[in-house]
Formats: structure tokens, sequence, C-alpha cells
């Protein structure tokens, strides 16, 4: 099965290895600040919990701060293992999203627009652009609203929320595919409508010239 150029991918990784890495990097960010909140907000019951018993020598304080750094460093644990899990979680849900998107654009075009599969499989100018990254972030906005029953309100400022992250990962995306010498298909029309295609630039050359 031919294998499609690195840079027809997002960010040049395939999808095979990007939703593992994406998760992973997401993973670990949830898991350090889950670290961090839970070990803070352990060792603040902790103390709120013993504020009327308070040791008066110094091997009760020495105990005291003993057992409080243990009980912080557990909750930090289990907060950020919690944390960890879900963020990775939904990330995966918005990676899988957009390329699903991505997916159903290309099926699109194929089918509406007559546009057929190049030698890698993908269809000739389908994009995968921040349009899909919008759609994901949507998409998975929606869902965790769903999931956790959040009112209509939440949900649509969540939304708005999920369409900003969407469109600047998505534009980030595109950006670093230009770099690396992928076509955009949006870019394309721009640069065809605006400065026009360059054989018609060619055309008019050779008109003035002549």
């Amino acid at each position: 099965m031919p294998v499609a150029p690195v840079n027809s991918h997002r960010l040049s990784i395939p999808f095979v290895l990007r939703l593992p890495i994406l998760v992973a990097v997401g993973g670990t960010a949830g898991g350090l600040l889950g670290l961090i909140h839970g070990a803070n907000e352990t060792g603040l019951r902790f103390r709120a919990e013993n504020a009327h018993r308070l040791p008066t020598t110094q091997t009760g304080w020495y105990l005291y701060h003993k057992s409080k750094n243990y009980v912080a460093m557990l909750g930090g644990i289990k907060e950020g293992v919690r944390m960890a899990g879900r963020q990775a979680f939904w990330i995966g849900v918005f990676v899988g999203s957009e390329e699903g998107v991505d997916r159903a654009r290309g099926a699109v075009s194929r089918i509406w627009s007559g546009m057929r599969e190049n030698d890698h499989g993908e269809v000739e100018g389908a994009s995968k652009d921040f349009v899909s990254t919008v759609f994901a972030g949507l998409g998975t906005a929606g869902l965790f609203s769903a999931w956790h029953r959040f009112p209509i309100p939440t949900a649509a400022r969540l939304a708005k929320t999920g369409a900003k992250v969407g469109l600047a990962f998505g534009l980030l995306q595109d950006l670093t595919s230009m770099m690396r010498g992928r076509k955009l298909g949006y870019v394309d029309f721009v640069k065809k409508h605006v400065f026009g295609s360059p054989r018609k630039n060619e055309s008019l050359v050779a008109a003035s010239a002549t």
C-alpha cells in the first residue's frame, strides 16, 4: 500500500503517530497541573482539618509537617493521574474528530466534485486545514458539555472557546504545513482569484511584451 508523503499530513506527522504523541503531551501537561493543584488543595484541607489540634512541641511539629507533606503528595498524585487521564481522553477525542472531519471532507469532494484520489490514496484538491480543526473543537466542546450536562449558556460559552482553540491550533498547523511545502486549498484559491493563475500571468506578460 503506498504511503503518503510526509508533508501531506498535519504537522508532517501521520495520524497513527500524531494521535499518541498529542495524547501523551496533553496527558503529561494535565498530570503536572493536577499534581500541583491536588497537592495544594490536599495540603490546605489537612491544615483546616487539624487547625483545632496543632502540636505544641518540636517533635509534634515535625510529625505534623511530615504527615502534611505525605498527605499532600498522595493527594497530588491521585489528582494528577485523574487529570492526566481526562486530559488525554479529550485530546484524543479532539484529534480523532479532526481526522474524521478531514476524511469526511475528502469523501464529499470525491463524490460531489468528481475529484480523484492520487497515488497515495488522497483526494486531489481536498484540504486538511483549519476548517476541520474548528469543527473538531466545536464537536469536542459539545460532547464535553453533554457529558457533564452543562446548562445551555455554559455549553454555548464552551462551544465558543472550542471554536477559538480549534481556529488557533488549525491555523498553526496550516502555517507549519505551508513552511514544509504542503499546498492548502484556501491558500491556492486566494492566490488564484486575487493574484491570478501562473499561466494567466505568463500569458499577460507575453502579450504585453509583444
